[in-house]
């Protein structure tokens, strides 16, 4: 496989004016997720707030973005990918500028859920375009979508610290204010896509969830999702660190996210196969969270940043099978898979504080670790049904079966 960072024709460096406008507006999207994390705590406290009621702030938004899996692509299909990205933009700018200005910590989970269906609408959108777009095939262009998602992790928790350390509004204002630069880019630099042939119907990716290989990946991925924002949503309350402090672990845990997303695990899959890469990983993810729960707190920041690493392995492979291992057009498998996937997303901000509260503190992280262990048994019992792989993700499939593949 040739290195995609080459500079050559297949380098995912030389891309496009409109490949580029939209990977800088994924960054954006992606930091909205790790954004609240160095601020909890000053929510909290803030709006006199229990930490289960501002961990719904994930629940809340990743509830809405699995719904609006279903959505993404009957909208899609019928007004085109750069009109969906337009849309899923302008949604994000209102209601991230609206949270900026709650008064209660309900106004603020309420504003989160908008904020939640314009970023599903903008980044299910973003890859199925970065490949139609991009230059050096799909390969590279996967490769580039991870790199904005790596990208805007890490940035994200430090764009929230150093903006929350003057206000926990300023975050938020601060993401309108990017994505509205965001919506003048992709205005500006990318063409209307080509509409499918084909219109997408809302059941449509539930019915694709009937092929077993693309079953199995989503139900191993929500297993797995379950341990990663337990990671992300509740770990903040754990460390209790300033803002800065807690932004510039979880600024390292993006880093090594982005790391072992783009560079490491491509590297490790050609060598050991995916399979071997995913459940290993998910494995030792699980023995991460273990110590991160039952350590002191230095073990904890360790683990913390440590866990970035497995989580950017995770992302890859999960991607990969869900673009290849189903006979459905990608789009269309891709949302069946995210639905169910950011189930797990919405629920473990719940449910960690909540067991907390009935037991202790470690055993959320218990929980987390026996979610990641069942995400690779998952993979191990269904290994078979998993290895249908697609040789090559063509970019042709991304504009001619509709524009919503989302599979971070």
């Amino acid at each position: 496989m040739d290195d995609p960072f080459d500079a050559g024709a297949g380098s995912i460096l030389r891309q496009p004016k409109a490949v580029w406008a939209t990977a800088g507006a994924s960054v954006v999207a992606f930091m909205g997720i790790g954004l609240v994390d160095p601020i909890l705590p000053s929510i909290a406290r803030g709006l006199d707030a229990t930490a289960g009621q501002v961990s719904l702030l994930f629940t809340s938004y990743f509830l809405i973005t699995a719904v609006a899996m279903l959505l993404t692509g009957f909208v899609s299909s019928r007004i085109g990918g750069r009109k969906t990205l337009l849309l899923g933009l302008a949604f994000v700018v209102v209601f991230a500028g609206l949270a900026g200005t709650s008064d209660t910590v309900g106004q603020l989970v309420g504003f989160r859920a908008g904020w939640g269906l314009g970023n599903a609408l903008f980044v299910s959108t973003a890859l199925a375009v970065i490949v139609g777009a991009a230059a050096g095939g799909s390969a590279a262009a996967i490769l580039l979508y991870e790199s904005a998602l790596g990208l805007g992790m890490a940035c994200g928790p430090l764009l929230g610290a150093v903006l929350g350390n003057i206000s926990w509004r300023y975050p938020f204002f601060g993401t309108a204010t990017l994505m509205a630069i965001g919506f003048l880019c992709i205005t500006a630099f990318l063409k209307e896509q080509p509409k499918p042939a084909r219109r997408t119907s809302i059941l449509d990716p539930i019915r694709a969830l009937g092929h077993g290989g693309l079953a199995s990946a989503a139900a191993s991925a929500f297993f797995y999702n379950y341990t990663f924002f337990t990671v992300l949503a509740f770990t903040p309350f754990v460390l209790n660190m300033s803002p800065y402090r807690s932004g510039a672990v979880f600024f390292a845990w993006g880093v090594l996210l982005a790391l072992f997303s783009v560079v490491v695990a491509p590297r490790m899959q050609k060598r050991l196969g995916s399979l071997k890469v995913l459940g290993g990983s998910l494995v030792l993810l699980a023995a991460d969270v273990l110590v991160l729960g039952y350590g002191g707190h230095t073990a904890a920041v360790v683990c913390t940043i440590l866990s970035g690493a497995f989580i950017g392995v995770n992302n890859t492979v999960y991607t990969e099978l869900a673009l290849g291992v189903s006979d459905a057009p990608r789009p269309v498998a891709s949302a069946g898979y995210n639905f169910v996937r950011w189930f797990a997303a919405a629920a473990a901000p719940y449910f960690a504080p909540k067991i907390e509260e009935w037991t202790d503190i470690h055993v959320p992280f218990v929980v987390a670790a026996v979610t990641a262990v069942l995400g690779a048994v998952v993979v191990l019992v269904r290994r078979n049904a998993l290895t249908h792989d697609a040789a090559e993700l063509q970019p042709r499939h991304a504009t001619e079966d509709g524009v919503t593949v989302f599979a971070n």
